[in-house]
């Protein structure tokens, strides 16, 4: 719609409002299927959908709570307090979107919801006639596309050389030799966000040796995406910072619109191409894409699929975290994943759906614990799981296949709606070139910087967390995971920013954080975000008691400062 909609999405009569229970009511639309929660306190009345913000998980009741004010998400046990429409697990997170409550004359109730304008929707076109060839999508690795759309070009997060997240991941598909090629014909490049599976840097190097100044889009997240562009070390010369929600026109048949992420729109996108009237919805890594509002029958969609983007649980030892455990929540975990993509799909009814952006693989040897645990979903079954539950058509893309669109829109049974790879084309990766990145990492371990122990003092007060009652124990190790030897064993109290010698007598939460060296001591020296750490499984943890401290890990993943330490007026002042 174009215009800004008020929807009833549940109505009570006088008789249900006069049974209303103080404090939490779980009620069903039996007509639409979607559930609400309505909360009750003396007269007031508060509401909600009964959708967790994370990822779409139903609400329960929380047995711990015996105040009867919390619900807890059956899918992965946040916890939201509905008298105040905050989540309390994680701590200092998110907000819920309320709903409008209002009373009719005869004292009936209303749940109404305000929607705004879909974006997209204004100045619409319809679809044209597409020739064959005319629209074709080529992948190449992971998160990255090739688009041909008329006779422009446009790729997607190119990640096609290198490590992503320090050293922790791997491509697990072999590119296509023209990789390179490819990239420098490119018209104009979309980069969803500034993980380094989407921003590579080790990628854009080749690149902008050749094509400095390629055309690159990213939206205007918090975070700028190119934060740390000077640093890199790459010359890339034009890179546009587009806003949300707003056509980009390319040609007079191609626009894209970059869209922002409901749960992390700080830093993570997705875009919606079209060309000529035909809409292709890419939703990248985004956990819940523009709040869950998405475009319904585009002619293609894709999405990740795979899981297993974090150091929960493998990084988790200590209390529940057993190997047994582990085990058991990767595979649940997994399974969720599959249906809320499943259910996703279904809901959007795309003409076509390719599932990717998840992969990845643990290759270095010292990740082999990481490799075998870290279970992913795999494609050919959520296709299945779609194919199943609706009448999308599903493409499960290897490296150097090209999808037409005109094709496959006008008979999915065609031969050359999807072309494949010339047989004997090598799809997997078998071998890595590991030695240039760690050397790099390496490097960092016997900086000058590390010889003053007064750097943890200037590290954390450069990160500039505090005032939040949390101790830390960090501790650097060899690949093992054991301390390595001469380095660096140390407590942070971040309720007051000091570094005691032990753990304080008064009541805190406590994290042990192991860290291999070289990776810690690169991410310290060049003030990068810990998601290398975290995302790229370079740490181990301990917490007591086991909560999620949103306010800390967000901060140092995404929050720190954007101009790195000054360690050049540090070591002028130790010298």
């Amino acid at each position: 719609s174009i215009e800004q909609t008020t929807e009833v999405l549940l109505c009570l009569s006088p008789a249900e409002v006069a049974n209303l229970k103080e404090g939490i009511n779980f009620f069903r639309n039996k007509k639409t299927g979607k559930d609400y929660i309505l909360y009750k306190s003396k007269s007031r009345v508060r509401a909600c959908k009964n959708m967790c913000k994370h990822q779409g998980g139903l609400f329960i009741k929380d047995i711990e709570d015996l105040d009867g004010r919390s619900v807890r998400c059956t899918k992965h046990n946040w916890k939201l307090d509905v008298s105040t429409m905050k989540y309390v697990n994680p701590p200092d997170s998110f907000c819920q979107d309320e709903l409008v409550v209002e009373m009719d004359e005869e004292n009936g109730l209303l749940l109404l919801e305000l929607n705004p304008p879909n974006p997209w929707d204004l100045e619409p076109r319809s679809p044209e006639h597409l020739a064959f060839g005319e629209v074709q999508i080529t992948y190449l690795t992971h998160a990255c596309m090739d688009l041909k759309l008329g006779d422009k070009k446009m790729v997607f997060d190119p990640w096609l050389t290198g490590p992503a997240f320090a050293r922790g991941w791997w491509l697990l598909h072999e590119p296509p030799p023209d990789w390179l090629e490819r990239l420098c014909h490119a018209d104009l490049i979309y980069i969803s966000h500034m993980h380094s599976d989407h921003l590579s840097y080790p990628t854009l190097k080749e690149l902008a040796r050749r094509r400095p100044d390629i055309p690159i889009y990213v939206g205007n997240t918090e975070r700028p995406v190119f934060w740390n562009l000077n640093q890199s070390g790459v010359q890339l010369t034009n890179i546009n910072v587009v806003p949300f929600g707003i056509w980009q026109q390319v040609d007079k048949n191609l626009r894209f619109m970059i869209l922002m992420d409901g749960v992390h729109p700080e830093m993570d996108t997705c875009i919606i191409v079209e060309y000529k009237g035909h809409k292709i919805l890419n939703t990248v890594d985004c956990t819940r894409p523009n709040g869950g509002r998405l475009p319904e029958k585009v002619a293609l969609m894709m999405s990740d699929f795979a899981g297993g983007a974090s150091g929960f649980p493998m990084t988790f030892s200590g209390g529940k975290f057993t190997e047994e455990w582990k085990a058991q929540f990767i595979k649940t975990e997994r399974k969720k994943l599959l249906n809320y993509k499943a259910q996703l799909v279904k809901d959007l009814q795309p003409r076509i759906y390719c599932p990717f952006a998840g992969y990845f693989v643990e290759s270095h040897p010292s990740d082999k614990y990481i490799k075998e645990t870290n279970i992913k979903n795999d494609p050919n079954e959520l296709n299945s799981l779609i194919r199943k539950n609706s009448d999308v058509v599903t493409w499960t893309p290897r490296p150097g296949a090209t999808l037409d669109l005109s094709r496959m829109l006008t008979d999915p049974t065609d031969s050359k709606g999807i072309i494949e790879p010339p047989e004997g084309t090598k799809i997997y990766k078998d071998s890595w070139d590991f030695e240039p990145y760690l050397n790099i990492l390496n490097a960092a371990v016997e900086d000058e910087i590390f010889l003053h122990s007064s750097w943890i003092k200037e590290y954390f007060t450069w990160a500039g967390f505090k005032d939040y009652n949390l101790v830390v124990r960090m501790i650097e190790t060899d690949e093992d995971f054991s301390p390595f030897p001469g380095g660096y064993d140390y407590l942070v109290d971040f309720l007051d920013l000091s570094f005691p010698k032990e753990r304080p007598s008064r009541e805190h939460p406590y994290e042990e954080i192991r860290s291999r060296v070289d990776v810690i001591r690169h991410v310290v020296k060049n003030g990068l975000l810990w998601d290398d750490l975290y995302i790229g499984f370079q740490t181990r943890l301990q917490r007591h008691p086991d909560i999620y401290h949103h306010l800390f890990w967000n901060h140092f993943q995404i929050k720190l400062p954007l101009t790195p330490p000054n360690w050049r007026s540090f070591l002028m002042h130790c010298g």
